[in-house]
C-alpha cells in the first residue's frame, strides 16, 4: 500500500521553526519528524510513499535526494507539488494518478505515535468504510496535580491525555472512492465537508487507539518530543 503524508502547509503555530523549513523537517533528535512517521510504516512493510508538498517544499526534496542512509534505502519516495497554499482534500487530490485505484494510508507530516498499523487496517477492512481515521484521545494543555493529606500534592501529570473525548489523529486508511468526495479546489480541506459527507452517509470509519499519539503544533510540544526521544522513551519507536 502507498502511504500518502501531508506535508505542504506553512506550520505557523511552530513559527520559531517553520520560518525556516517546512515543518515535516522539524528535528526530532538527529532526524526530521517526517523520517519518524515514515519509519513506523516502513517498520509493518510500507515503504512506498507520495508526499505532498507546498511550503519549502524543496528542503524536503533535497533531504530525500542524497543517499539515504540506513533502512531508508529501501524506501520508495514520490514528491510532487501540491501547491504553496492548497488545503489538505486538494492536496490528497492532486496525488490521484499517484495513488491510482488502490487503497492507500494518509496522514500528516507532524504527529507521531504508537499506532498499530495491522489493526488499523484490519478494523479498516472489517469496516467497509471509504476512510478509516485513528481516534485519539488530544493530549491535555496543562499538567494535573493529585492532592494528599495536608494539602501536598501527591502527583503530578505533566500535560496528560485527556479522557473526555476524541479528535482524528491521522494516520487514515482510505479507498480510491474518497477521491469522488474531493472538488478541483485549492480551497478544499478535507477534515470539513468531505469527511463531514462520508460521516453523514456512514462512510467514515474510526478506529480508537488509546496509547501514545503527540502533535509538533508547539515549542512546547518539539521541546516534549525531543525530550522524550533523547531519553530513551519515545513510544513511537517501539
Amino acid at each position: 500500500m502507498k502511504v500518502v503524508i501531508l506535508c505542504g502547509g506553512r506550520g505557523t503555530r511552530l513559527r520559531e521553526e517553520t520560518e525556516f523549513r517546512p515543518k515535516p523537517m522539524v528535528p526530532i533528535g538527529e532526524h526530521p519528524i517526517l523520517w519518524h512517521i515514515m519509519r513506523r510504516y516502513a517498520r509493518y512493510g510500507h515503504r512506498d510513499f507520495v508526499l505532498c508538498l507546498g511550503y519549502k517544499g524543496e528542503q524536503i526534496r533535497s533531504y530525500f535526494g542524497v543517499p539515504a542512509p540506513e533502512s531508508e534505502g529501501a524506501w520508495r519516495v514520490e514528491m510532487p507539488d501540491t501547491g504553496l497554499d492548497s488545503l489538505t482534500g486538494y492536496r490528497v487530490r492532486s496525488v490521484r494518478s499517484l495513488v491510482g485505484n488502490e487503497r492507500f494510508f494518509l496522514t500528516y507530516g507532524d504527529g507521531v505515535g504508537d499506532i498499530d498499523l495491522r489493526k488499523l487496517l484490519s478494523h479498516h477492512v472489517r469496516s467497509g468504510a471509504v476512510c478509516t481515521l485513528t481516534a485519539v484521545h488530544p493530549p491535555g494543555r496543562f499538567g494535573e496535580i493529585g492532592f494528599g493529606r495536608g494539602g501536598k500534592v501527591a502527583r503530578f501529570n505533566e500535560k496528560p491525555q485527556t479522557e473526555s473525548g476524541y479528535i482524528n489523529g491521522g494516520f487514515m486508511v482510505c479507498e480510491p472512492a474518497l477521491f469522488d468526495y474531493l472538488p478541483d479546489d485549492p480551497g478544499c480541506m478535507l477534515e470539513q465537508e468531505p469527511l463531514q459527507r462520508l460521516a453523514a452517509e456512514g462512510r467514515l470509519g474510526a478506529y480508537r487507539h488509546r496509547g501514545f499519539w503527540q502533535p509538533m503544533d508547539t515549542p512546547q510540544e518539539f521541546a516534549l518530543l525531543n525530550h522524550l526521544w533523547k531519553a530513551g522513551h519515545a513510544p513511537w519507536t517501539e
